[in-house]
């Protein structure tokens, strides 16, 4: 069982949080001198680079985002969703720490958000308040409490200065990877940026998580195997959500299942994930594992979280329904008009990087061009996607970085695969998506 993080304070002021930036670039630029000064010492010749991509320095770095919370440790944890592709595979694995639970608030700091938000005597609003959060994450955590009249409620709470200090957050961490170049290829750090501060003044605002997470749960209103909590609106403010508390347990007890239950709940997950892009075009864009519960006794989903939810555009999402046709055709023309409007090709790039842009995604596709139920606990097909962008972006120098829109859409895409993956479920994606995809 993973042991929880102890509760540590959250540096409130842009100075303060600055300065804790400027202590994780020197610690950096310490261990990676230390590191050359010891291969200097054994007769090899000093790499400085080396050592700063080494997991010594990649795990300074993931402590010091991850005491600070807020979005200096989201704009972290997008980072390190990029991958192996992206990173070595050192620094990405020691970079995997923010996506687990972060460091809860002390019980004072706790109590003082309490205060400004419900006011003086916020305490007697409720018969019983847990001061120990359920949940902790990189923007707030959440408490369960009981109400006056009976109503048991998760309170989602928000870290004190989050809200205030999203752009210099996201700035600071932005100029860290750019001084230091810690990122081995060309990866759009200023587009990167700027998606993250919109999508995180988004997450940061709870009355319009509120308001996503009403119009969620009347989009899945017709899926009865989903649950979405209800917002109680009494107890919501900019910086706290109070909805439904809903018991159940972590979507790993899924593994233990048998073969049917996985794959129905898989398919379920897959289905909806097709429907979120090309039906609503709203998308829950956090397919973290700990944003789903699961109840074994009538095999529901509880979806958690939508404070990453997007909307996409009409045109947008229909460029993606055409992508999906043309690659079920095996048509690589069609395919290539498309990456071309999506962004993932340019016009005038030559034949062969736009040869490389449509091996990768026939590849990561291979879910929907498979006949039949696709075994996505037994695949390697993370392992595959992986070694072909490393040969593609390094070797080769083939591939451009992704439009910055897409990115909150390929961590919904990678993190639902690895959601069916975890679950070891089997799943005919192929029959789900057609439904929604254009006719030849």
């Amino acid at each position: 069982m993973t042991r929880k993080p102890p509760p540590a304070p959250i540096p409130q002021s842009r100075l303060e949080r600055f300065a804790r930036m400027g202590i994780a670039a020197g610690e950096l630029a310490a261990s990676a001198a230390a590191l050359g000064l010891r291969r200097l010492a054994r007769g090899d010749a000093p790499d400085f680079r080396g050592a700063l991509l080494s997991a010594s320095s990649a795990e300074r770095l993931a402590t010091r985002l991850a005491r600070l919370r807020g979005a200096a440790m989201k704009l972290g944890q997008l980072v390190s969703l990029q991958g192996e592709d992206v990173l070595p595979p050192e620094f990405a694995q020691a970079l995997a720490v923010l996506r687990a639970q972060a460091s809860p608030m002390p019980r004072q700091q706790l109590h003082g958000v309490l205060g400004r938000e419900y006011g003086k005597g916020w305490e007697r609003r409720f018969a019983a308040f847990d001061d120990e959060p359920v949940a902790a994450a990189s923007i707030g955590q959440v408490h369960r409490a009981t109400t006056r009249d009976g109503r048991v409620l998760a309170l989602k709470i928000q870290y004190p200065g989050v809200g205030r200090s999203i752009a210099s957050d996201v700035d600071n961490v932005a100029t860290l990877l750019s001084l230091f170049n810690l990122l081995p290829v060309d990866l759009d750090v200023d587009g990167l940026a700027a998606e993250a501060k919109r999508q995180l003044v988004q997450e940061a605002d709870y009355l319009s998580e509120a308001r996503f997470l009403e119009r969620y749960a009347r989009l899945v209103a017709d899926e009865p195997m989903l649950l979405v909590p209800r917002v109680h609106r009494d107890l919501t403010t900019p910086r706290i959500m109070a909805m439904d508390f809903i018991d159940g347990e972590p979507l790993d007890a899924l593994r233990g299942a048998s073969r049917r239950r996985r794959d129905a709940v898989g398919a379920l997950l897959e289905r909806l994930l097709f429907r979120e892009l090309f039906e609503f075009r709203v998308m829950q864009t956090d397919p973290n594992f700990a944003n789903y519960l699961y109840q074994p006794a009538s095999g529901r989903v509880v979806l958690l979280d939508f404070g990453a939810t997007r909307h996409f555009e009409t045109a947008f999402a229909a460029s993606y329904a055409r992508i999906a046709r043309a690659v079920l055709d095996g048509d690589r023309a069609a395919v290539a008009r498309e990456a071309l409007r999506i962004g993932y090709a340019a016009a005038g790039d030559p034949p062969e990087r736009v040869d490389a842009v449509l091996d990768v995604i026939f590849l990561v596709c291979e879910p929907l061009r498979h006949a039949g139920r696709y075994d996505f606990g037994g695949s390697n097909l993370p392992s595959r996607v992986r070694d072909l962008g490393i040969d593609l972006a390094f070797r080769r120098r083939l591939l451009r970085t992704p439009p910055p829109e897409t990115i909150f859409l390929h961590r919904k895409l990678v993190g639902s695969f690895l959601l069916l993956a975890r679950i070891g479920a089997e799943v005919d994606a192929r029959a789900l998506v057609l439904p929604f995809l254009p006719g030849r």
